[in-house]
């Protein structure tokens, strides 16, 4: 299929039953045309994406997208989400063009994680990786050290206090101290995978024990109330105690030039809708062609 879509398949009812994959496409194909947009990036952004996913586990589906170019051009306020109710095991959310732009501007570390997930269900065009160029030469480590912080004190205060504690809850908490943890060290966004950024900043007296507990979520098993487990609980006590002040220390930067990402707004909806952006904006902002001939990503 043509990374620009060109044909647009669209499902066949008759068919025997579909791959998951095959069902997010077919979903994503249902949203194109229900909302006029064409979607430009979608990817797993859950635990299938982290790398301990149960069986039964959702397949949490994130989207970028692009209305036509004159949606843009109104006062009016718009809704700049898609959503769809969870249907079977798919969870689909997206975001909207100058949304995705604004908040990637602030370092937004849910967007930076999509740009590197290492499951990718669609990517047409060179808005993903353009944005994944940008991310490695601007993205913000204090930002997303503040993310994942917060995070990791939320789902420590609610669920791991106590003698019984949610044995699951361990694994998000791991995973939120372990990014603060790679970000102090590398001072890049941590890598989305569990198991890579485990590698290099959990303590070794700590694997045992956490590669238990992900073989156990992987397998299935639910993992819900139990007893609490000391040296986990005592490495994530104090690593949050120590990481909220090191944020204190760091404090926040700032945002990237807004005009940075108006000329990528502006691109994308060229390349994109190429002769509807012609006619847009023919009152002097010109569109580069889009060439045909450089090879482009697939939708996978």
């Amino acid at each position: 299929m043509s990374g620009r879509l060109m044909h647009r398949l669209q499902p066949d009812p008759a068919a025997p039953e579909a791959s998951p994959e095959q069902r997010i496409r077919d979903a994503l194909f249902r949203i194109e045309a229900e909302e006029g947009v064409r979607v430009l990036y979608a990817v797993e952004s859950g635990s299938r994406a982290w790398g301990f996913a149960s069986p039964d586990s959702d397949y949490d589906v994130r989207f970028l997208y692009a209305h036509r170019p004159e949606w843009y051009l109104s006062i009016r306020r718009r809704r700049d989400v898609i959503e769809r109710p969870i249907e079977r095991d798919l969870d689909l959310s997206g975001w909207d063009l100058p949304k995705a732009l604004g908040l990637f501007g602030k370092s937004n570390p849910p967007l930076l994680e999509w740009l590197r997930s290492p499951v990718v269900y669609w990517e047409t065009g060179s808005l993903a990786e353009r944005l994944r160029d940008l991310a490695r030469r601007i993205a913000s480590p204090s930002a997303c050290l503040h993310h994942y912080l917060h995070m990791a004190e939320g789902n420590h205060r609610e669920y791991l206090h106590g003698e019984q504690v949610w044995l699951k809850k361990y694994l998000y908490v791991l995973r939120a101290v372990l990014a603060c943890r790679w970000i102090e060290v590398h001072r890049t966004p941590p890598p989305v995978e569990f198991d890579a950024v485990a590698a290099e900043v959990l303590p070794a007296p700590l694997r045992r024990v956490v590669e238990e507990l992900l073989q156990r979520k992987r397998a299935g098993e639910e993992l819900a109330m139990g007893q609490r487990i000391p040296a986990v609980s005592e490495f994530l006590d104090a690593e949050i105690v120590r990481l909220s002040e090191a944020a204190r220390a760091c404090g926040r930067t700032g945002a990237t030039d807004p005009e940075v990402l108006d000329a990528l707004l502006h691109d994308t909806l060229c390349e994109t809708w190429p002769p509807v952006a012609d006619r847009v904006f023919e009152s002097g902002i010109a569109c580069t062609p889009v060439r045909l001939d450089e090879p482009s990503r697939e939708p996978r």
